[in-house]
C-alpha cells in the first residue's frame, strides 16, 4: 500500500453514515527528492497533500460544487523543501536549535541520543550521568562518561531523571520491544466519537481563498509537529491562538513556525489564567494539544473535561512513542523516535557509517503534523454533515511505522539546489527582521491563499479571540 492509500484510508475511518471522501484526491507535480534510505519525499507530498485534499474537500461541501470541484495539486520539490526549514532570513540568523551537548554518543555496547534542547531535560540527563554539579561540560567530557553506560541502563536513568533519550535499536529489536508491538496494533489516525452536533450555528459561509476563515483554533503545542499543523491551517484563514507556559521558550524554532499564529500565555497552576483558559476552550472550535499522555489530565483538563467545557470540540493530538504500551507516557521527539524505531541504524547500516544516520529532516514531525490538519479538517467537514463530534489522536512512532515500510538500499537522486525561484516574492516582515520563504508547495484551483501576519514571539498576543 503507498503513503497516499495508507493515508486515505486513515482519513476514511472517519468517514460515518454514508459520508465518502470522494474529493479526496491530489495531484502532483515536480521532480527530485531528498536522499535518504527511506522515500522522504514521498510522504512530503503524501501528507501535505492529504491535508490540501481535505481542504478542497471542504470547499466543494460548502459550495456543492459537483461541475467545476475544487482540486489540490502538490510541488513534490517544495514539498520536501517544507519539510525542512522554510524561513530564509534576510540580514540575520536563525538560533541554532541544539543544545552544546546534544546528539548521538557511543556506548559501552551501542549509540545513544541525548535530546538536551530544553533546560529541565539538559539537567536530567546531567543529572542521570552523576554530572550536574560539573563545570565546564563539552561533549567530549559528557562522551567520556557516557562510554562506560549500557545504552539501554543509561536512556532508562534519563527517562526517570525526567529527561529525554534514546538508545539506537535496529527494526528487529524495536518490533520485538513491547512498544514497538503496541505501535504495530495501533491505527494510523486513531478516531473516536465525540457524541452529536445539532448544527445550529449553523455552517459558516464560503470563502473561496480562505476556506477556514472563522476557525479557531487553540494550539497547545511545541516542537515540531503540532505547530506544523496549525501553522497549515492558518495559511488557509483559521484563527490560530497558540497558547504556553510563562517560562518556555523554543528560540530555534518558534520564527519557522509561528507564521500566521497570535501566541499568548497562561500559567494552568493560577485559579486565573485556568479561569481564562476555559474561556477559550469554550470559544475553540478545534484544540490542537501535543502534551504527552496525562499530562493534561494532571491539570485537571481530561477529555471528557474538555468536552464537559465545550461539547462540539474537535479535539487532535499527538504524542511521541503512542497511546498504549509502556511508554505511552514518555517524553519524545522526532530525532528520538528515529533512534527507538530503526529508522536511525538502517541508515547506519545501508550507507556503511560509523554512527547513526538518521533520516535528512525531521519528517516524522512534518508527515504527523500535516496528517494533524487533516484530521481537523475531515471532522470539521464530517462534523457539519453528520452532527458527529469527532476527537482524533496520532504519534511520531506511528508514523515511523508508516514510512519505514519504504526501506530501500538506495538514496534516491537528489533534487537540484535551491534558487531564487523557489521562493515567494513575499517579504515577511518578523519580530527578528525581514525575510522570505519557500513557496508553499500546495495550490487549490480557483483559490490563493497567503498567511495573513507574520511570525512573531512567544507572549506578544493576549490570551484572547479576537
Amino acid at each position: 500500500m503507498s503513503f497516499s492509500e495508507a493515508i486515505l484510508a486513515a482519513l476514511g475511518a472517519a468517514s460515518l453514515q454514508g459520508v465518502s471522501g470522494s474529493q479526496d484526491v491530489w495531484h502532483e507535480q515536480g521532480e527530485g527528492e531528498w536522499p535518504a534510505w527511506y522515500a522522504v519525499t514521498d510522504l512530503a507530498a503524501a501528507s501535505i497533500g492529504a491535508a490540501a485534499a481535505e481542504v478542497a474537500a471542504l470547499q466543494n461541501h460548502r459550495t456543492d460544487s459537483a461541475t467545476q470541484p475544487f482540486t489540490a495539486q502538490i510541488d513534490r520539490r517544495l514539498a520536501s523543501l517544507w519539510f525542512d526549514w522554510s524561513l530564509r532570513p534576510t540580514g540575520w540568523a536563525m538560533p541554532n536549535p541544539w543544545d552544546a551537548i546534544a546528539g548521538d554518543y557511543p556506548t559501552a555496547d551501542g549509540w545513544i541520543k541525548l535530546h538536551t534542547n530544553a533546560p529541565h531535560h539538559r539537567q536530567a540527563a546531567l543529572k542521570a550521568l552523576g554530572m550536574a554539579n560539573e563545570p565546564a561540560l563539552t561533549k567530549t567530557v559528557v562522551a567520556a562518561r557516557v562510554r562506560n553506560w549500557n545504552k539501554d541502563k543509561l536512556e532508562s536513568a534519563v527517562v526517570a531523571a525526567g529527561g529525554c533519550a534514546a538508545a539506537m535499536r535496529s527494526q528487529a529489536e524495536w518490533l520485538a520491544h513491547p512498544q514497538g508491538a503496541a505501535i504495530e496494533n495501533e491505527p494510523l489516525i486513531h478516531w473516536q466519537d465525540d457524541g452529536e452536533w445539532s448544527g445550529a450555528e449553523g455552517v459558516p459561509g464560503f470563502n473561496q481563498h480562505y476556506p477556514l476563515q472563522g476557525l479557531r483554533v487553540l494550539d497547545l503545542t511545541r516542537v515540531l509537529a503540532g505547530p506544523v499543523a496549525t501553522r497549515f491551517l492558518a495559511r488557509f484563514g483559521a484563527q490560530v491562538l497558540r497558547i504556553d507556559p510563562p517560562i518556555w521558550e523554543e528560540p530555534g524554532v518558534i520564527p519557522e513556525v509561528t507564521l500566521g499564529k497570535r501566541c499568548a500565555a497562561l500559567n494552568l497552576t493560577e485559579p486565573a489564567d485556568r479561569t481564562r483558559f476555559e474561556s477559550l476552550l469554550a470559544g475553540a472550535d478545534v484544540v490542537v494539544h501535543g502534551y504527552r499522555p496525562g499530562a493534561l489530565e494532571n491539570l485537571g483538563y481530561s477529555r471528557a473535561q474538555r468536552l464537559a467545557i465545550n461539547p462540539t470540540l474537535l479535539d487532535v493530538s499527538l504524542c511521541a512513542y503512542g497511546f498504549s504500551g509502556p511508554w505511552a507516557g514518555r517524553r519524545g521527539f522526532d530525532s528520538l523516535v528515529q533512534m527507538s524505531c530503526g529508522i536511525a541504524h538502517h541508515g547506519k547500516q545501508q550507507a556503511g557509517a560509523d554512527k547513526p544516520t538518521p533520516l535528512p529532516v525531521q519528517a516524522l514531525d512534518h508527515a504527523t503534523g500535516y496528517l494533524m490538519a487533516a484530521a481537523v479538517v475531515r471532522a470539521l467537514r464530517l462534523r457539519e454533515r453528520t452532527g458527529k463530534i469527532l476527537s482524533a489522536r496520532l504519534s511520531l512512532a506511528r508514523t515511523a511505522a508508516l514510512l519505514m515500510q519504504s526501506a530501500r538500499s538506495a538514496p534516491g537522486t537528489k533534487f537540484t539546489a535551491e534558487s531564487e525561484a523557489d521562493r515567494d516574492s513575499w517579504v515577511e516582515q518578523t519580530a527578528w527582521g525581514d525575510a522570505r520563504r519557500i513557496r508553499f508547495p500546495v495550490t487549490i484551483t480557483g483559490s490563493r491563499q497567503r498567511w495573513q501576519s507574520s511570525a512573531q514571539e512567544l507572549r506578544s498576543a493576549l490570551p484572547e479571540w479576537s
